[in-house]
Parts: structure tokens; C-alpha cells; sequence
């Protein structure tokens, strides 16, 4: 039977590959991001795979704007099965030129954002008896790399946040897990690579060799469809049992 899906930043990068799987896998859903195309994006989709979808692009960096994002998505949808939380930013810098305002942000909508999320649909999943939520942390979850102490902060959080949620929606049928990516060809991605070209003093071809391929061990881009897999595994109906538990696809990066 389908599912109502609700995911953050869903409208580019690892968000929009998660969507596309869900769709594939005939699941509704309700898209949100910053693209100026955004409702394009999720029609199209829709059209693609025949299920419902619908557009909000809400302010994630503040508990009102979440809530507005829930809101909706139980009005568009009526019930909102699965949860993926990935929105996400990032950005570079040594911890003594961190711009304060950068590091607010990144902690506002990497990690509270998840938290005020969750908070919003936990209640009604428990009592429908039946609730996954997805969070796209990071291999940064659970490692840690220079210059990125806000995001690493923040991914860490998550992992946290994760295992709590695993535990209170044990016996309601709702479950909780990670998924902690490597590095992915995303936009997020790109603007890394052209961050720490400008950090490292290097051409952006070095820095992906040399700077963030360098700790895994299969040396290419995790691929996005894959993720989509994974996500679409931890909410199938038979997955109860599976909570509180964070899936790596980061090419043997946290093996060493």
C-alpha cells in the first residue's frame, strides 16, 4: 500500500534522488527545497511515477517554518508515514575564522530542524501505529575532518537524536535510523569542492583526489540512487526491527 512521505530538501542533490526512489516505489510525497522550480520539480516527478506530489518551500532554520512544513503536508496528504530529514548546508573553515553566523545555521537546519521535524509528526505515528524517519546524517556522523566543525557538530547530534527516537517509538511501531552518506556528486558537494580548492590552495581536480576521496577506500563518488535504496529498505512495513541504527555508504571510508 502506498505511503505519504514528507522529506526535506528534496528538490536537489540526495533528496531528490531519495524522492525519486520512493516514487519509484509508489509512495506520495511532499517535496520541499529552495529551488525557484521546486513545484515543477515534484509535478514532474509525479507525473513520471503516477503517485501524488505537492510542493512547500517552508523556513527550516526556525520551529515555526517546520511546523508549517508538517502542516501542510498533513493537509495535502492527510498522514505523513515517513519522515526523511535532509535538508542540509555546509561551510569551510579553519574553527578561528568561523564565521558565527554560518555556524548558527548549519546547527539550525543540519540538526534542529531534524529535531523540530520529528517532534512534529512523532505523536500521530505512534498513535497510527506505524512511522519510519529517515535522517540523512553523514560519514561526518561519525568522523570527524578539519575545517568543519559545524557540520561535523551537527551530524554528530543527529546520530544522537536518531538513537532516542529508536527508543521512544520502540513498541509503537515507529522506528528511527541514519543513513551516513560519503561524499556524493551533490550541488552541496560541488560547493565543497570549490570551498576547499580556496582553503587547501589546490585545483579542484587535487581536492577531489587528494583531499576528499582520499579516506575511502573506492576512490569514486557514492552514487545517489543507492541511497534512494536504502531509504525505500528502512520504511518497508516488515522493517520494525530495524531502529536506531546508522547505515554507512561512504566506500570503506569508516573501515580504517
Amino acid at each position: 500500500m502506498a505511503k505519504n512521505v514528507l522529506i526535506t530538501g528534496s528538490t536537489s542533490g540526495i533528496g531528490l534522488g531519495i524522492a525519486e526512489a520512493f516514487a519509484k516505489n509508489g509512495d506520495n510525497i511532499v517535496f520541499n527545497g529552495l529551488e525557484e522550480d521546486g513545484a515543477e520539480i515534484a509535478a514532474e516527478i509525479g507525473r513520471k511515477f503516477g503517485v501524488k506530489t505537492c510542493f512547500k518551500n517552508s523556513n527550516l532554520m526556525t520551529p515555526e517554518g517546520v511546523q508549517e512544513l508538517v502542516d501542510f503536508a498533513y493537509s495535502e496528504l492527510g498522514s505523513v508515514d515517513i519522515l526523511v530529514n535532509n535538508a542540509g548546508i555546509q561551510h569551510v573553515s579553519k574553527i578561528e575564522d568561523f564565521p558565527l553566523e554560518k555556524y548558527q545555521q548549519i546547527i539550525a537546519l543540519n540538526m534542529n530542524a531534524v529535531f523540530y521535524a520529528s517532534r512534529a509528526v512523532f505523536k500521530k505515528m505512534k498513535d497510527q501505529q506505524f512511522g519510519r524517519i529517515i535522517n540523512v546524517s553523514s560519514v561526518h556522523g561519525i568522523r570527524a575532518s578539519e575545517f568543519k566543525s559545524a557540520y561535523v557538530t551537527a551530524k554528530h547530534g543527529v546520530i544522537g537524536l536518531t538513537k532516542v527516537l529508536a527508543l521512544e517509538g520502540a513498541e509503537f511501531n515507529v522506528t528511527c535510523n541514519a543513513i551516513c552518506p560519503g561524499y556524493v556528486k551533490t550541488p552541496l558537494v560541488e560547493g565543497q569542492i570549490k570551498d576547499q580548492a580556496k582553503t587547501h590552495q589546490m585545483s579542484e581536480d587535487e581536492v577531489v583526489e587528494k583531499v576528499m576521496l582520499k579516506k575511502q577506500a573506492v576512490k569514486s563518488f557514492v552514487p545517489v540512487e543507492k541511497l534512494g535504496e536504502i531509504a525505500v529498505f528502512l520504511s518497508a512495513e516488515n522493517a520494525t526491527t530495524v531502529s536506531g541504527s546508522v547505515f554507512t555508504l561512504d566506500g570503506g571510508w569508516s573501515a580504517q
